[in-house]
């Protein structure tokens, strides 16, 4: 496999690599590729010629795009059609991420691959929109939704690692105040970008969902990492509301991964043993 990775500065992108290994034919983030140019992208794709491009690259400041909606469909939309169409043009199978966000919430059962899709948010429908860009421009093509995704440096636009951010909060002494009325899947980078590799290796196309195994609040999160490092610091329960952010997030956003799990690939484990992983890089040098 000849792969192409986008995005490759952030917490999935970085993963990706140390998983690639001689597989790897290039690999960039912003300041290698412009995924908004168009030429660029269609120039780059014909002299590497790859078998299969990993985006990862994501517009995912999910507050911020309620003021800069061109700028998130730019980069959430019509980036992944253009990778889209240039994959299609090279014979190569576009393997795209996408996100929970693009449902409303309303159900109390984990959303499945076929459930309609209701976004809250200018965040969700941009990526709904590069969905339907990917998914229409060539069957072989791969779109993987996933949750709440977790790294050990986390996402350069939120600010760095949420678990980094509870625990330095934690130690600090500082309150720690945690939204407990939104349940989803906490995803690691690490088991993501395992998943997302694999995955390319099949002939498993169209639309499918990824995520760690289990659900949580963001409270029950940030609880759970404070006990993991040995804490003793209060996490005190909110409501999404008294935020008062700009977006809406969907109340429940949990993915059904029957559909992978049924191909017969490895199962990414529970997120409660990932976690521990995250707190050890926490807790070590940056």
């Amino acid at each position: 496999m000849r792969a192409l990775v986008t995005g490759a500065e952030g917490q999935l992108g970085r993963e990706l690599l140390s998983r690639l290994g001689r597989e790897l034919a290039w690999a960039g983030g912003r300041s290698a590729l412009d995924v908004t140019d168009a030429a660029a992208v269609a120039a780059l794709v014909e002299r590497v010629r790859p078998d299969v491009i990993f985006n990862a690259t994501a517009y995912n400041r999910v507050d911020a795009a309620e003021a800069e909606r061109e700028l998130a469909f730019a980069v959430n939309a019509i980036a992944p059609r253009t990778l889209a169409r240039a994959a299609a043009s090279a014979g190569a199978r576009l393997v795209h991420v996408s996100t929970d966000y693009v449902f409303d919430g309303a159900r109390t059962r984990p959303y499945r691959e076929d459930d309609e899709a209701h976004p809250l948010s200018v965040y969700g429908a941009s990526k709904l929109a590069g969905e339907g860009h990917v998914l229409a421009s060539r069957p072989e093509h791969l779109v993987v939704r996933t949750s709440a995704v977790l790294g050990r440096r986390g996402s350069a636009q939120k600010g760095g690692s949420f678990v980094a951010r509870i625990l330095d909060r934690a130690r600090a002494g500082e309150p720690l105040r945690v939204v407990a009325d939104q349940v989803f899947a906490p995803t690691l980078a690490s088991d993501l970008a395992e998943a997302l590799v694999a995955l390319a290796r099949t002939p498993a196309s169209g639309l499918l969902h990824v995520t760690n195994e289990g659900s949580c609040s963001w409270h029950e999160l940030a609880s759970a990492a404070v006990r993991a490092a040995g804490l003793d610091a209060p996490v005190a329960a909110i409501t999404a509301a008294e935020l008062k952010l700009a977006a809406r997030r969907p109340a429940y956003s949990v993915l059904d991964t029957s559909r992978y799990r049924s191909l017969g690939l490895t199962r990414p484990r529970r997120w409660q043993d990932g976690l521990a992983d995250l707190v050890g890089a926490a807790s070590g040098p940056a």
